[in-house]
């Protein structure tokens, strides 16, 4: 898509173009010279939101989430004000003014001019019940629906009230701007001032009642979540006294870690009894029969002391076990340790002189070691009592410590609930103690007219009606298909162009005159460029003689190429054999009305007689019949060789291509193949099976010539 070609097509319709504006900007002109001025009232409302000292209690130090806050409150209030019962106060308020009023904003409607008193005065009484009331009008009765669409009639409804008001915020600031227009300043400031009334007087009364209404509601909710805790932990209080249960879970883990430490201890204990019976055992196997016999009867006398010692050892540490091995209970168990071994000791002293007297000392051991394993293995007799006091407490406590479990469930549910509604509570609370103070900074004044915007609406419509003009020809431009440049037919085709040829424009030129010396200056586009086309058929043909001219349709132009390539080729002196090869459209002899036929030549080998202008034309004459049906291929073959000998170049008068079986016959006896195809037509899918038909010809097919093409400078064209 070439914009040459876009703008070119402007150009075409340029001067419709030009009406079309000029209509245009003219009818504007009419219309916008009685449009009254307009006068804009506004006033501001201070809404303290950006006040920094209401966000100081603000549970969120981000700036980001305070400025999103302060965001949608602005936006909140911005959508209030639009709220159909507030615009529809102020439409009630307009026409009670207008109705009641000697100097009304707006005159009655020609519909509603003849209103007679009773009607005016039971208007007012509706109107007024309904401002009061703060109701809008019904439809569906029929008074009200005349009352309303008295309204529409004076252009105080909502809807047209809302066409011409504008609520903002002003920028960053802390105000809303209320603006509106109209054609009357007094209107106008009437309007803002009074929907601003409405406004702060909507939210000062409804949003403190919701947010009383709220803080009672939450007030009751939170007194009821406050006894549900409280009776949850009284329930738990008093199981825990019944049950004489502290902490269960506390408890729990002391049991548990006592239990450890008697495990230890047994397992200490268990490890001495194997040690001390395996020394018991050493000092046996050290003594023969007869001498610890004697032993044993000697000492057994100093034997009572030593076990009554060894009883009130055993006592003591059954006692240190039982206390949970209380260290105040080693001091004692030492000294009876050491008392129980002096006592072992006196004995061997006794009886040194006994001729035993060299193994006195380990009878004395084993007597220590004997006692001191009976001892160990009364601590584990002790400790598997306690282990067993102890597993049976804590198999207790397990019933109890599921049921208090639940309590504190019942108690956790219940305390999060009570916090969830007080932070509710004193969120609100908080929100209504710094909540939006409204006011109304200035009240709105009659204003001076604005700046008069008629010209730009004249202005804008004639640019309005120039874009729309340009874009309904992109349109068109766009959507048109058709070839209207050489390289539209390359790029539609894949084949190559040879050259281009001109609009003739004007009556019907003479192509024999036209080479004349006296015509020179005539056409001179024209020949130039034929000029150009002949020169690329030289070049294709490379020393060839038949050229096949054909096209994809009838009416391309493709007899006017072939004729003026005849006579281009006969002013340079060539000799020239123009037939014509469409038999169903003989346009070129009718035309030229030969003398020779192609069905008397091929058929009955004729002779060809030139003509003074070295042209010489074998016509036909029509009707159903193909080239050979005339002759076999054999014989035309070799008519052609003869032509090629007596004639430099034979340019043929092809049928075109929808006629494909003609044009096939005749291509058989072509060196070279070129198609005229018309600027400004399209190619249709039917004709794409003919351009394929072309490609597979391929070196046979030389080029398309454009006829009819817009050239814009008079250079040759150069095969594409």
């Amino acid at each position: 898509m070439e914009l040459s070609s876009y703008f070119s097509l402007v150009g075409k319709y340029k001067y419709i173009i030009i009406i079309i504006v000029l209509a245009m900007v003219t009818a504007s002109y009419f219309l916008v010279k009685n449009l009254p001025d307009q006068y804009v009232s506004s006033t501001q409302i201070a809404t303290g939101i950006v006040d920094a000292s209401r966000h100081l209690l603000d549970s969120k130090d981000n700036p980001n989430a305070q400025q999103d806050q302060i965001n949608r409150e602005f936006s909140n209030l911005t959508e209030i004000i639009k709220l159909k019962k507030l615009v529809d106060n102020v439409s009630y308020q307009l026409i009670i003014h207008d109705l009641s009023s000697p100097a009304p904003f707006r005159k009655l409607n020609h519909k509603f001019k003849d209103l007679s008193p009773d009607a005016i005065k039971h208007a007012l009484v509706v109107y007024r019940a309904k401002l009061q009331n703060g109701e809008p009008l019904s439809l569906y009765n029929a008074d009200e629906k005349g009352l309303n669409e008295l309204l529409i009639s004076m252009k105080y409804d909502e809807r047209s009230l809302r066409k011409d008001l504008d609520i903002e915020r002003d920028g960053e600031s802390d105000f809303i701007t209320i603006t509106y227009s109209s054609e009357n300043p007094e209107l106008s400031a009437f309007i803002v001032n009074t929907l601003s009334k409405e406004f702060i007087s909507y939210y000062t009364v409804n949003v403190k009642q919701n947010e009383s209404n709220a803080l009672d509601f939450l007030s009751k909710l939170l007194e009821e979540k406050r006894n549900t805790l409280n009776n949850k932990k009284d329930s738990l209080q008093q199981y825990k006294i019944k049950n004489g249960i502290l902490n269960v879970e506390d408890q729990a883990k002391d049991i548990f870690a006592q239990m450890l430490i008697y495990n230890d201890k047994k397992i200490e204990a268990e490890r001495n009894i194997q040690s001390y019976d395996g020394a018991v055992k050493a000092i046996d196997n050290r003594f023969n029969p007869k001498d610890r016999q004697y032993i044993e009867s000697t000492i057994s006398q100093y034997n009572q002391s030593i076990t009554n010692t060894a009883d009130q050892l055993r006592t003591l540490n059954d006692e240190y076990v039982h206390s949970g091995f209380n260290p105040s209970y080693k001091p004692a168990l030492d000294s009876m340790q050491k008392q129980l071994t002096a006592q072992i000791d006196n004995t061997s002293d006794k009886y040194i002189t006994n001729p035993l007297v060299n193994k006195d000392n380990l009878v004395a051991k084993k007597l220590e070691l004997e006692v001191t394993r009976d001892l160990a293995k009364y601590s584990v007799q002790s400790i598997d009592k306690e282990l067993a006091d102890l597993k049976a407490k804590y198999d207790r406590l397990v019933p109890f410590d599921a049921k208090v479990k639940t309590y504190e469930s019942d108690i956790t549910i219940a305390s999060q609930e009570y916090l969830d509604v007080l932070n509710k509570f004193n969120a609100l609370n908080l929100q209504s103690n710094f909540s939006i103070k409204l006011m109304q900074v200035e009240p709105a004044t009659p204003d001076v007219a604005e700046p008069s915007k008629k010209m730009l609406l004249i202005a804008l419509s004639g640019i309005g009606s120039l874009v729309i003009c340009l874009l309904v020809l992109f349109v068109l431009y766009y959507l048109d298909d058709t070839i209207k440049e050489p390289i539209d037919l390359v790029n539609a085709t894949q084949l190559p162009l040879l050259g281009s040829l001109n609009l003739i424009t004007g009556p019907k030129p003479d192509l024999k005159k036209l080479w004349d010396v006296e015509n020179r200056q005539k056409m001179q586009q024209f020949k130039e460029l034929l000029r150009s086309v002949r020169f690329e058929i030289d070049q294709e043909l490379k020393g060839g003689k038949v050229l096949g001219i054909t096209s994809l349709v009838a009416g391309e132009g493709k007899t006017l190429v072939a004729t003026s390539l005849a006579y281009s080729y006969s002013a340079i002196n060539k000799k020239v054999l123009l037939i014509d090869g469409n038999f169903n459209n003989p346009t070129l002899s009718r035309t030229i009305q030969p003398k020779l036929f192609v069905e008397d030549y091929f058929r009955n080998n004729s002779y060809i007689e030139r003509d003074n202008s070295s042209i010489s034309v074998l016509g036909n004459r029509g009707g159903d019949i193909t080239l050979l049906e005339i002759n076999d291929e054999k014989n035309i073959q070799r008519e052609f060789d003869d032509l090629k000998s007596r004639y430099d170049i034979i340019l043929i008068d092809l049928p075109p291509l929808d006629s494909l079986n003609q044009s096939k016959e005749w291509l058989l006896f072509c060196c070279k193949a070129i198609a005229v195809f018309e600027t400004d037509k399209g190619i249709s899918r039917s004709q794409i099976q003919y351009i394929d038909y072309l490609k597979h010809l391929n070196l046979k097919f030389a080029g398309w010539v454009l006829n009819k093409a817009a050239i814009r400078n008079h250079s040759k064209q150069s095969k594409h």
